[in-house]
């Protein structure tokens, strides 16, 4: 926190971050080399990941490329977006900084799943079980 209560958030320098891009839209057989090969001819490519899923070791659809200069970083948008690459129309965007790990996504309250949470179902009477059981009990007498 600084001291006029803000969250500092601990990031690249203030001109680096025009240099990392967004590619979305990827088709699932995009590898990190087609990428580094497309973005390299527009500048120079000094890094492309394509995303893969934990699981299932797939791609995700998207990755990141990192080009040497902001300049290079806005020509590449210009150019590569809305370019078809393996028959698919790649979206190329500034790559956004993520949000610090542990804060909620989406203002609102918190959600708990634990015991606290009221029951949705009708608690039953304590002796008797289930209200079924009441009136089964009830008609045999």
């Amino acid at each position: 926190m600084d001291p006029h209560g803000g969250v500092v958030t601990l990031s690249r320098e203030e001109g680096e971050m025009g240099e990392k891009l967004f590619v979305g839209n990827l088709s699932f057989g995009t590898s990190d080399q087609d990428l580094r090969e497309l973005f390299s001819t527009v500048g120079t490519c000094v890094s492309a990941t394509v995303l893969m899923d934990r699981a299932t070791g797939k791609s995700r659809g998207f990755g990141f490329v990192e080009m040497s200069s902001a300049d290079e970083a806005h020509r590449a948008i210009s150019r590569l977006n809305d370019h078809e690459l393996q028959g698919r129309r790649i979206s190329v965007s500034e790559a956004r900084e993520r949000s610090a790990p542990g804060l909620p996504r989406a203002p609102g309250p918190a959600r708990s799943f634990g015991p606290d949470l009221p029951s949705s179902r009708p608690r039953f009477r304590k002796e008797g079980g289930s209200r079924r059981g009441l009136r089964g009990r009830k008609r045999s007498l």
